[in-house]
């Protein structure tokens, strides 16, 4: 194996969309041709260094058919994303769910904006959960959990959620009226907090202040929901039922924001036509509210299956993220525990989602970062563009040190490798596989404080690609030997097994391993 040292790029700054043409040809937003890798980082001031390497250990795997492999999961398993999101961790748990009888979310995935050419809920740059029923009919979910799509699953929105109602009412419209029933089959904690029209403004607000260095937020209004939540002048669900005191706990929430951000308009006005509106919300929302701590333990008293989903990713976690170009919640394995209630003791097989690359959304270090061709054929073999806003992804090589800093973090049981298809292109695929100081001196885990990581050097494995179209193998065994050695590879540097593997967006295009 070739290895290289590359100094980091510090610009956050996304690479443009944008044509390119290679042999006189341009490609514009669609998949180019195979391009050999092989000085691919020139630009990049990269330098070999002097290091003695074995070749990739192929490992011995036996294949393990769908059911077999489905059916030994724990009776509490968790679905968790393992990079800065847009994972693919909805596919998974639509196709597990139909072997659940609950699934629950613990936290936030995004805001939701409202496409009116579908009706179906969207999110900003994030679009949450996107998932294809039998049909290939495409779903985007925030809020309801992804085993909507699943009859026989109940869904649950956990006390760690902070739920939009516009959005979630939108959500359900939009599911309903695409022939998937929601009635009597989501449950939203009592004890979630509501996120309010008014956060999402706020939370503009606060980039706007930022300037240059703004987080790289949707503006959906997470941010400020959660700082109200921690500051304990949020607002529940469970507070719809009292609208004798509703008015008063809204008007501190509206002042509160005007004290703090001048342009910020709040009018009596605003205050008595949110009041109506909730009024309208609080009567339709009242079948779907449940005390949902006590229901998840009934169900794991009652042996009930359930499957945990969570939003967003460990490299956004409030705590373990690159802060502070995070989310606001915890949606990690601790998270899980916080966020519905449930004791750690009842967890069972987590598993983690990974891309067989890595991408990322808005601000913040990204320490694989491809600034080049190879980043483009990334971006766009992967369609690596936000859903409404068509704001392109960073893509950069897969970071072997960040993912195995996250299964440390969440002790995955298996891993989801997803959209391994994307890589077919790619003469050459190389693995972060280390970290060193600008001296030279190794960098043992991955750091939290910024400057080390922007100013420290990758060390990269080079792998062959396959440079095959895989996306219609189902069986491990078919897939080309270096596809084969590439995943070994991953299993053998983070000690975790990869049990799925993606090659497709649709529902069949899964292996199991």
């Amino acid at each position: 194996m070739n290895i290289t040292s590359l100094r980091l790029d510090t610009n956050p700054t996304t690479a443009p969309q944008r044509a390119f043409t290679h042999n006189g040809a341009t490609f514009i937003n669609t998949r180019p041709p195979r391009i050999p890798l092989h000085n691919h980082h020139k630009s990049r001031k990269t330098r070999p260094i002097s290091c003695s390497a074995s070749p990739p250990v192929t490992l011995q795997h036996q294949t393990t058919d769908s059911p077999t492999r489905i059916g030994s999961l724990s009776q509490v398993s968790a679905v968790l994303g393992c990079q800065w999101g847009d994972e693919g961790k909805g596919k998974l748990v639509d196709i597990l769910a139909k072997h659940f009888d609950v699934v629950a979310r613990c936290q936030i995935l995004n805001g939701s904006k409202i496409i009116p050419s579908s009706g179906l809920s969207e999110g900003g740059a994030n679009a949450g959960h996107t998932i294809y029923n039998s049909e290939g009919k495409k779903f985007a979910l925030h809020l309801v959990p992804s085993g909507i799509l699943n009859e026989e699953t109940t869904c649950v929105v956990g006390n760690g959620v902070v739920v939009h109602l516009p959005g979630f009412f939108k959500e359900i419209d939009g599911l309903e009226s695409n022939g998937v029933s929601c009635k009597g089959r989501i449950l939203v904690s009592d004890r979630a907090h509501l996120l309010f029209d008014f956060h999402q403004e706020v939370d503009g607000l606060r980039e706007a202040e930022l300037a240059k260095s703004f987080i790289g937020t949707t503006k959906r209004g997470i941010g400020p929901c959660y700082s109200s939540k921690v500051n304990r002048n949020g607002i529940r669900v469970s507070d719809l039922r009292h609208m004798d005191t509703f008015p008063h706990k809204l008007d501190l929430l509206l002042s509160d924001a005007a004290s703090r951000f001048k342009d910020f308009k709040y009018t009596p006005e605003m205050l008595r036509e949110e009041i109506e509106r909730y009024k309208r919300f609080a009567e339709r929302l009242e079948p779907f509210i449940c005390d949902t701590v006590h229901y998840m333990n009934e169900s794991i008293l009652q042996k009930k299956k359930i499957l945990v989903e969570g939003g967003q990713a460990t490299m956004l976690d409030i705590d373990f993220g690159t802060y502070p170009f995070v989310t606001s919640s915890s949606p990690s394995a601790g998270g899980i525990c916080t966020g519905l209630g449930i004791a750690p003791r009842a967890l069972g097989d987590i598993i983690g989602v990974v891309k067989a690359y890595t991408t990322r959304v808005g601000s913040g270090p990204f320490p694989t970062e491809l600034l080049d061709k190879a980043g483009d054929l990334l971006r766009f073999s992967g369609q690596e563009f936000g859903t409404t806003t068509g704001r392109p992804r960073r893509c950069g090589w897969l970071d072997i040190v960040a993912l195995k800093y996250v299964c440390q973090i969440n002790g995955f049981s298996s891993l989801n490798l997803t959209k391994l298809d994307v890589l077919s292109d790619l003469a050459e695929i190389q693995l972060g596989v280390s970290y060193k100081h600008s001296n030279g001196t190794p960098i043992n885990s991955f750091p939290a404080d910024l400057h080390v990581l922007e100013q420290s050097k990758v060390e990269y494995e080079t792998m062959p690609g396959w440079q095959i179209d895989i996306s219609s193998i189902r069986k491990y065994s078919d897939l080309p030997k270096a596809a084969r050695q590439y995943v070994e590879r991953i299993e053998e540097l983070v000690g975790v097994p990869i049990h799925y593997i993606g090659v497709g967006p649709g529902r069949d295009a899964l292996i199991y391993k």
